[in-house]
């Protein structure tokens, strides 16, 4: 049997703040007042639609992971209107296209996990993963070193996207 390593999670697991109701119930409800920017960038909200917004991953794979997420909280697309899943996939090509002219990446993954046993982390809220990939993002650091090498701080990720959100 092999095993693949993947130490940066630990973060994640250990992380307190995940076992909120609903992480992404609680940042897009955090809205009101003039420094709305402010929690924004804190949250790392990049965009907010009529009914979706997107948000940096806290614990990326890649530089520019992004999710993202409708209001409406559901584990899958049960419940959501024709309106919103149309407005979930628009804003899927957005980032898609804002991350192609921002970052340049070779191509992208994106992906839903329904289910805790298909790996979704927040079971609870259904969100579409946008990962950007390059060539040769991946090598053998995590495996011999476990380390994920990111080459470029989060928050600086969200400056250089969050200009072309607005």
């Amino acid at each position: 049997m092999k095993r693949l390593w993947a130490p940066w999670r630990m973060e994640y697991i250990l992380d307190e703040n995940k076992h909120r109701k609903c992480l992404f119930c609680d940042v897009s409800k955090e809205t009101k007042g003039r420094n709305n920017r402010t929690r924004d960038r804190k949250n790392l909200v990049l965009y907010r639609g009529k009914h979706c917004f997107i948000i940096l991953n806290k614990y990326p794979y890649n530089s520019g992971h992004m999710m993202v997420v409708p209001y409406f909280h559901t584990p899958t697309f049960d419940g959501l209107s024709d309106d919103v899943l149309f407005e979930l996939i628009k804003t899927v090509d957005k980032s898609v296209q804002i991350l192609r002219k921002i970052l340049k990446p070779d191509g992208f993954n994106m992906g839903l996990n329904f289910g805790k046993v298909a790996g979704a982390g927040m079971e609870s809220h259904m969100h579409i993963h946008v990962v950007p990939r390059w060539t040769g993002d991946t090598d053998s650091m995590p495996i011999i070193a476990e380390t994920r090498v990111m080459p470029e701080h989060l928050k600086k990720t969200y400056d250089k996207l969050v200009k072309s959100f607005r």
